[in-house]
């Protein structure tokens, strides 16, 4: 409109002429009901001066329109971007994933390899003397690493369950048997009722050794142990020093302390998931940490 007021160029706008008065200030942008506006001064007329308007009616389309053509451009931009992004992600993520496949494949071979030199430890170990301290050593060690081995496997492969009906007292105290002659320093009590229950015993078991396995590194000097079973509830307390983040404890690769590869309670929480068993995870305000498990 100031340009329009030098040279009268421009067919969008219209010119009229208006009284002057003090209120008026020149090259200012006004509006009214039907326009807006600019006054500017005449110079050989005081008391008038000229209105350059603008149809508000018409700026308002032209803003809808600018509007519109905006956001049409700010989407086809970001549509852009978002291939450009996928096609960088694409291309830098898929060395990695090609690297990680090949590390994965490469520890399934490690684990099947494992099994037979493993296996015939555990077997050779059984037709010598029990009674050797020595000997019962080893084999605490030898099962501690079958344990191990069976636990990398479950995390790695696809397990197939095969349900069938197994004593849950057995199966406790199979596994109690093996960690209290190893914490030996820890007060056990058990408190299992000999009940039947119908699930996949192996992966069972694998549940029941992650959850005393974790019980009892992350204990106190002199702490406790503490497993009850009755009817279809199994509980499972121990000492400990706290969980800062108990939200997070079932999640693969999360540890909260140096010890552990973090994937023993992702296990337990993936094994519950496909037997379809209930658990859960109380602290009390003596960091009494308590894993219900519901089947």
């Amino acid at each position: 409109m100031k340009n329009y007021s030098f040279f009268f160029e421009d067919n969008r706008f219209d010119i009229d002429i208006v009284p002057q008065t003090k209120a008026h200030k020149f090259y200012e942008l006004n509006f009214d009901k039907d326009t807006l506006y600019i006054l500017v001064p005449l110079l050989e007329d005081k008391e008038n001066v000229l209105k350059i308007f603008y149809p508000l009616r018409s700026y308002k389309i032209l803003l809808q329109e600018t509007k519109q053509t905006i956001l049409w451009q700010f989407l086809f931009l970001t549509l852009i971007a978002f291939f450009i992004s996928l096609l960088f992600s694409y291309y830098s993520i898929n060395p990695l994933r090609k690297s990680l496949t090949i590390l994965e494949e490469f520890i399934k071979d490690i684990i099947h390899d494992l099994n037979t030199p493993i296996t015939s430890i555990l077997i050779n170990l059984k037709m010598m003397d029990s009674k050797d301290e020595e000997v019962e050593s080893i084999a605490q060690s030898a099962k501690a690493i079958s344990m191990l081995h069976k636990n990398l496997d479950s995390y790695l492969k696809d397990m197939q369950f095969q349900k069938n009906r197994f004593s849950l007292k057995e199966v406790i105290d199979e596994q109690t048997a093996f960690f209290s002659s190893i914490y030996n320093y820890l007060d056990w009590k058990v408190d299992v009722e000999d009940t039947t229950i119908y699930s996949d015993k192996h992966a069972f078991s694998r549940i029941i050794y992650n959850l005393l396995s974790n019980a009892c590194k992350y204990n106190t000097s002199h702490g406790f142990v503490k497993i009850i079973a009755q009817e279809h509830q199994l509980s499972i307390s121990n000492s400990s020093h706290g969980i800062h983040n108990p939200s997070k404890i079932f999640d693969r690769f999360y540890k909260e302390s140096d010890r552990g590869l973090g994937i023993g309670l992702h296990i337990v929480d993936k094994l519950c998931k496909e037997l379809g068993i209930e658990k859960k995870l109380e602290v009390d305000h003596n960091n009494t940490v308590t894993i219900h498990l519901y089947f």
